[in-house]
């Protein structure tokens, strides 16, 4: 997910993808997206209906074709159901929108039984509506001027190549061989392609949106989720969603939700002080007072009254993307450099309370596969970065290097502090360096367009492997590789793990890919994340997983 507006990393960890057991204890009641919770069922306390107001930042999406960056997925999660789903509290894949999967010998063919189910237009999900879902954002033809940048996640399908490319107009790969049966059919074997069909943007698609533009659908997307659209989303205002009563799992508790857009992170917590938001992001400034006002919820990921602040770890890096095509980031001695002169523990310490942790990788902690200090030059050390400096860049008599960069960022969700503290970090090696700070979706479309130097991003995992992390960021040509990052040595390695089919094989692979990515150091990782929300008094129950997605079907309000 090409990134994470606002968030730190504490005390709570993922242990082998999984949560750690006894962080779970309280999950056990939260079910599952679809699960067999019965349907309307409350807390103590909690009352059926009601409208939750929620905190996002202005989306670049809110449905299947271009669901990049967060604030548009929880929005598109709720309105869209994809074939399966991660269960954090039990540590396993589970099905979402299918009722099971079968696989062939050699991981090359995948079989998913569908559940029945209709669209928010009440038309039948049938087996051709998630092949066409999936093909609108590889084919080249849905948005011309503003294609997807997901659609490598489908890149192991049969025919990928020749439909993303305009030669062909469906993938080969896929088959319907009847209305309740999606066969997918692999260019190599890729054993985690069941993770890869959790994504929520690999949903199906109804029949009406090949009437539609690509805009108009997006306005008012046609779904098969627990909540549907109430009206178009208003750009940069609000985006209003209403329970589904047809959903073939179970029915929403909330009658709907109010997602309130703001242009940062500092207004909308005012505006939940001021008790016009339930459910909002925690300014960077804020976050321990926050937690002492608040409450700190029991297992970081659920709110209940009196305990209200999430802080649970997330399986997300904060980094510094590199142009290293163009301009002064082609060089990997000044990535080294640049990297070990930031003091990130003093960035952790001082801007988050201690509450986010220096990143060593790429890779977080809890997803399987993370070694500790596997990225090199991903660490501070001011001795050894001012020596790369002196070999590469000496100064002149006024300790002028000649070195003038330029970071890219927003500002809002403490982004400017952390941008300031490294452009301090730097001068003190002698770099100059001042700060662009365009609004985030001019942020994106530079980084898209390598229109920049360096500049802050962050990526939570779309599923919780080890190769979410390392194929979309780094082989060559991915939508969100903003790097322009091309190692062939890279791309083949990568390509000869994701094709083995024994897990322990296949994580070995990746963890020597991850190590060559390292020493090239196209991006900087800064620090790892953990949630930064807080809910109000009123909410009886809500839990946010630690991908940051909020199945706000199980969400339930307190009785007035």
């Amino acid at each position: 997910m090409a990134d994470i507006v606002n968030k730190p990393m504490g005390r709570r960890t993922f242990v082998g993808g999984a949560l750690a057991t006894g962080a779970l204890a309280v999950l056990a009641g939260c079910g599952q997206k679809g699960g067999d919770t019965p349907a309307g069922s409350t807390s103590g306390g909690s009352a059926t209906g009601g409208t939750l107001r929620y905190y996002i930042n202005n989306p670049v999406c809110i449905e299947p074709f271009n669901l990049q960056e967060d604030q548009g997925t929880q929005v598109g999660f709720q309105l869209f159901d994809s074939l399966t789903q991660y269960d954090f509290e039990n540590g396993e894949l589970v099905p979402l929108a299918c009722e099971s999967w079968d696989v062939n010998d050699d991981a090359t063919e995948f079989t998913f039984h569908l559940k029945e189910a209709t669209f928010h237009d009440g038309t039948d999900v049938l087996a051709a509506n998630w092949k066409y879902g999936w093909e609108r954002i590889v084919n080249p033809t849905t948005n011309p001027e503003s294609p997807s940048v997901i659609g490598y996640h489908l890149a192991m399908i049969e025919g990928y190549d020749a439909l993303a490319a305009g030669e062909a107009e469906e993938m080969s790969g896929l088959s319907c061989p009847d209305d309740h049966t999606l066969v997918v059919k692999l260019s190599y074997s890729y054993a985690d392609f069941p993770y890869v069909a959790s994504h929520p943007a690999l949903a199906p698609i109804p029949d009406c949106a090949k009437d539609m533009t690509q805009t108009e659908f997006g306005l008012s997307p046609v779904g098969n989720g627990p909540f549907k659209m109430d009206g178009e989303w208003v750009d940069g205002q609000y985006i209003n969603i209403v329970r589904y009563d047809d959903y073939y799992g179970d029915k929403a508790i909330l009658d709907g939700v109010n997602f309130m857009i703001q242009k940062d992170v500092e207004t909308a917590y005012k505006e939940f002080q001021a008790g016009n938001l339930d459910v909002s992001d925690v300014p960077v400034a804020s976050l321990a007072t926050a937690a002492e006002e608040y409450g700190e919820s029991e297992d970081g990921y659920t709110i209940t009254p009196g305990h209200q602040f999430l802080n649970g770890t997330e399986p997300s890096t904060y980094y510094l993307t590199c142009n290293v095509v163009d301009g002064p980031f082609t060089d990997v001695n000044l990535r080294h450099a640049v990297s070990m002169a930031i003091n990130r523990q003093a960035i952790c310490d001082t801007l988050f309370h201690g509450s986010r942790t220096p990143a060593d990788n790429i890779v977080p902690p809890g997803i399987d596969g993370y070694e500790e200090g596997a990225w090199e030059f991903s660490k501070y050390d001011v001795d050894a970065a001012t020596e790369i400096l002196d070999q590469y860049y000496p100064a002149d008599a006024d300790g002028n290097r000649g070195l003038e960069l330029t970071i890219t960022s927003n500002q809002d969700g403490g982004h400017k502090e952390v941008m300031d503290s490294i452009i301090s970090d730097l001068a003190a090696v002698g770099i100059t360096c001042v700060a662009d700070t365009p609004d985030w979706a001019t942020v994106l479309d530079r980084y898209q367009k390598l229109d920049y130097q360096f500049g802050r991003l962050g990526w939570v995992a779309d599923y919780p492997i080890m190769d979410n992390f390392l194929y979309p960021l780094f082989y060559t040509g991915n939508g969100d590789n903003r790097a322009g990052y091309s190692n062939p040595a890279v791309d083949e390695a990568l390509m000869a793990a994701r094709s083995t089919v024994d897990d322990a094989e296949r994580k070995a692979a990746l963890q020597e890919v991850n190590k060559t990515i390292a020493q090239d150091m196209p991006v900087i990782p800064l620090m790892f994340y953990t949630h930064t929300m807080v809910g109000g008094s009123n909410v009886a129950k809500l839990y946010l997983d630690p991908q940051k997605k909020a199945d706000l079907s199980k969400a339930e309000l307190v009785e007035a």
